[in-house]
């Protein structure tokens, strides 16, 4: 259980780092979950799925700095965008695996179950949130998570479970930065200079996580990717 409680906290403190929260967020410890939930039992959820199993739950007190951070207020990104990258990192210290679709929904019954660990995030003022973790076993979970390797056996037949789910795949060429004001005034005919020469492989992402590289090309009329480089795990990292 030592182990499994250091990967809950790892985990956290991940979050905590990669928060767009304007405070420096530190993770105060574990809190009973009733506290959290008696804030607010609407939270932003999401599984993860690989070597480890774990179902995520981020609590916020204060949601206001989400629409400085991405521009929510106007619609352009949701609070679940702007929260990915935070939740990806989150998720990171469990190794190899894919990060499912963040939701916006009651949390209660993760929040009400004894495997759960909440961890409050601390703001400075008080309680800047609370992030719920909860690890489902397939088996013996060893400390190798947290190095990167993995050395039981029984991974492969544990991903076979996961074989027929769904999964967005992504061909990116590029990514620019530009502010709400800029991305308010496109129009056609507006040119967008990407971060990336004429040429370059094209960035292959699984549910947003980086796999591969390729380069586009055309069959039958219709735009494909050609894999020209499969990454491995720490190269995926982005």
């Amino acid at each position: 259980m030592t182990i499994t409680l250091n990967l809950h906290e790892s985990s956290a403190q991940q979050l905590a780092l990669h928060l767009p929260h304007p405070g420096v967020l530190s993770v105060a410890g574990i809190v009973p979950a009733l506290s959290a939930a008696a804030h607010a039992p609407q939270a932003v959820t999401a599984a993860f799925v690989g070597a480890v199993t774990a179902d995520l739950a981020l609590i916020l007190a204060d949601t206001s700095f989400l629409a400085a951070a991405g521009g929510a207020s106007a619609g352009l990104v949701s609070a679940a965008d702007v929260l990915r990258p935070a939740m990806e990192a989150a998720s990171t210290v469990f190794g190899a695996g894919v990060l499912g679709e963040l939701r916006e929904e009651d949390a209660s019954a993760l929040l009400s179950d004894p495997e759960t660990a909440v961890f409050e995030l601390a703001g400075g003022t008080g309680p800047a949130g609370w992030f719920a973790v909860r690890v489902r076993q397939h088996g013996t979970v060893h400390d190798t998570p947290l190095t990167g390797a993995h050395n039981d056996a029984s991974v492969p037949a544990r991903l076979s479970l996961i074989s027929n789910v769904e999964m967005s795949l992504t061909v990116e060429i590029g990514r620019t930065r530009m502010s709400v004001r800029d991305a308010l005034a496109l129009e056609p005919g507006k040119v967008i200079e990407l971060d990336r020469s004429a040429g370059a492989p094209a960035d292959v992402l699984l549910n947003g996580r980086l796999i591969a590289h390729g380069e586009v090309v055309v069959v039958d009329q219709d735009y494909a990717v050609r894999i020209t480089r499969i990454l491995d795990t720490a190269e995926g990292l982005r």
